[in-house]
């Protein structure tokens, strides 16, 4: 059975004090919320990692996850961080190529496929993101655009390394905007991705994959995305700075 993940993405957002007081607050909330196979992640700055993992030391369903991480295992990289260095604070996760690293720092799916490889080898889990443009989707050459982030980003792992992974779709046109797609076109994708991993590997691969929803997911749509056949929870925004945003899209499960 496929893991069921809310994950909030902090982006650049919370200084250190703020990170652990809002951790706090949803550590709390959601510890009788996320039960079974749900898990909740927080991908905060690098600042917060090791401190929000010793808070979430007690909570089984709690894990933590960096934002990026770099492809080289160490060396002259003034400013980035490596993917041991992230392990290191007791980050489970790692979130690879979202659409603004893909956007503001040109991240291409090779080079997303390198830090697929070195995220891997450190025993951190990707969520690894795909998703169009608005012009994409308008010329209608979105399944192949998200086709070539899967060929190209992760598809030359193998079955049994693929398995780590979270894909997360993020229709760019929805991040931010306080547009979302309606979940007919939510679920037609996520179809799509699955049926992709099946063809690329098998059915069961495909069926044992966690595929989020990224896309101004919220505590008033969550329940309905959450409900469609293919979607396994949501990559948050926003809604993660505030932590009862946040529960209740977590008891959206529910």
């Amino acid at each position: 059975m496929r893991k069921k993940i809310v994950a909030g993405n902090w982006k650049m957002n919370l200084d250190y004090n703020e990170g652990l007081a809002l951790f706090s607050e949803v550590v709390n909330m959601v510890k009788d919320e996320a039960t079974g196979n749900q898990q909740v992640v927080v991908c905060s700055p690098f600042i917060h990692l090791h401190s929000l993992a010793q808070l979430a030391k007690g909570s089984n369903n709690v894990a933590i996850g960096a934002q990026n991480a770099h492809q080289a295992e160490s060396g002259a990289y003034t400013g980035e961080i490596s993917a041991k260095q992230v392990k290191s604070t007791g980050a489970e996760y790692v979130i690879l190529g979202h659409s603004e690293r893909r956007q503001y720092f040109g991240e291409t799916n090779e080079l997303l496929a390198k830090k697929t490889d070195t995220a891997l080898a450190n025993d951190l889990k990707p969520i690894f993101c795909i998703g169009e443009t608005l012009q994409e989707r308008e010329a209608n050459t979105h399944f192949g655009i998200i086709k070539a982030q899967l060929t190209e980003g992760v598809f030359h792992l193998d079955a049994e390394t693929f398995a780590k992974l979270v894909i997360a779709y993020e229709p760019v046109w929805a991040i931010g905007t306080g547009v979302t797609a309606t979940f007919a076109q939510a679920q037609e994708i996520h179809e799509f991705i699955r049926k992709e991993i099946a063809a690329k590997y098998s059915q069961q691969v495909a069926d044992d994959t966690t595929i989020l929803y990224g896309g101004s997911c919220n505590a008033k749509n969550a329940a309905e995305l959450f409900a469609q056949t293919d979607i396994d929870g949501g990559l948050i925004g926003g809604a993660s700075l505030k932590s009862r945003d946040f529960t209740d899209i977590v008891k959206a499960f529910n």
